[in-house]
């Protein structure tokens, strides 16, 4: 994927993993407009406001995106909320609903809006974010993994459909990247920049992978073809005694 002189839109952007790559995509001389539901601390960056569950709110930010950005050819769609659940509690439910809303509905919502533009244009680049632990999944978050794995699914899908088209669609599978608070509760996390050097010569390669999938994240992807998924269910499992009650 060329990353220079392109214009791109990067809903969920406004901090971690998609503000860090709206600054990379900037470096290498190309058009960034940041989406999300805050965008008052982005500074030197244009912004949209945009809410991926509400689907109103989706179909304003395309409107007045395209209207300013007719040629808006990259398109990232990464919100997310990443939230601990304990099964054994019904409470957990609204948890769970959340994460389904905004991190598998949302992208669903989100790419829906922008696929005819892209198809209409014959050419430009989606990507989706999903995760790891949608391949292998850490038990304490059980939602967020089933989101995540239904984000890869409807990638695969979204890619198989728009063949033929002249739309590219790469699906981002990170590992657990120091953003967030990530560093503090995960002393294995990557760190921000060194990922997104990792990204950046994946993505840039010709052609684009279907999947970026950086080193530490290969583990997960491939982790029931290495043959090692049980052990590192098992060992990802020893979470759940920080549960109340456990």
């Amino acid at each position: 994927m060329d990353i220079t002189n392109r214009t791109v839109l990067i809903v969920g952007g406004t901090s971690g993993i998609g503000l860090g790559l709206a600054r990379r995509f900037v470096a290498a001389g190309s058009t960034v407009i940041v989406g999300g539901r805050n965008t008052r601390t982005i500074i030197g960056l244009e912004t949209v406001q945009i809410d991926v569950t509400d689907a109103d709110s989706v179909l304003r930010a395309r409107d007045e995106v395209l209207a300013l950005h007719p040629e808006l050819d990259v398109l990232v769609t990464m919100s997310g909320v990443l939230l601990m659940e304990d099964l054994r509690d019904p409470d957990h439910f609204a948890a769970a609903e959340t994460t389904i809303n905004v991190n598998l509905l949302g992208t669903i919502r989100t790419v829906d809006a922008f696929t005819p533009h892209f198809v209409r244009r014959g050419a430009g680049d989606i990507i989706t974010v999903s995760s790891g632990i949608g391949f292998l999944p850490f038990p304490l978050m059980p939602t967020y993994g089933a989101s995540k794995a239904g984000v890869h699914a409807y990638t695969e899908a979204l890619r198989a459909q728009l063949a033929g088209a002249g739309v590219t669609v790469t699906e981002l599978i990170p590992p657990a990247v120091a953003t967030a608070g990530q560093e503090k509760v995960n002393p294995a996390a990557l760190p921000l920049d060194g990922f997104l050097d990792e990204v950046i010569d994946l993505i840039t390669e010709n052609p684009t992978p279907n999947e970026i999938v950086v080193d530490a994240a290969r583990r997960l992807r491939w982790a029931e073809r290495d043959g090692t998924y049980a052990g590192l269910l098992e060992a990802r499992s020893r979470s759940l005694e920080t549960l109340p009650g456990r």
